[in-house]
């Protein structure tokens, strides 16, 4: 019997929405990170954080919204606010009983962004 993929073990599509919703419901009621999205289009966010983890899980999703350095170069995130994101992502995914194994390679998508979320208008890329 073939191996599920990552994709098929978060649960698709719906598996991998309900994981980022719960992460973005945390996000917005963390009071460090919260005020990052005041003014930001939730379901768009919620959406394109969900094509981008589909496809790094291996799903038939594409991330085609603005590359991750140019969508955040507005968001003054510091390394602790990235941390603090990662342990929220870490809970939500605990929240859903996905295995360590699988929720480190998703934190691991995430974590390879971080220069590029960290970035500044200034810096060359």
């Amino acid at each position: 019997m073939a191996q599920s993929t990552l994709y098929e073990r978060l649960g698709g599509r719906e598996g991998i929405r309900a994981v980022v919703d719960d992460f973005y419901d945390r996000l917005l009621d963390d009071e460090e990170i919260g005020p990052f999205f005041a003014d930001a289009d939730l379901e768009m966010l919620r959406r394109t954080q969900t094509d981008f983890l589909c496809e790094a899980a291996g799903g038939p999703e594409t991330y085609d919204a603005a590359p991750v350095r140019e969508a955040h170069l507005h968001v003054p995130f510091t390394e602790a606010h990235i941390q603090r994101a990662v342990e929220h992502l870490a809970d939500s995914l605990d929240a859903f009983d996905v295995p360590e194994d699988d929720a480190q390679l998703v934190i691991g998508a995430v974590a390879d962004y971080e220069e590029e979320l960290l970035a500044r208008p200034d810096e060359e890329t």
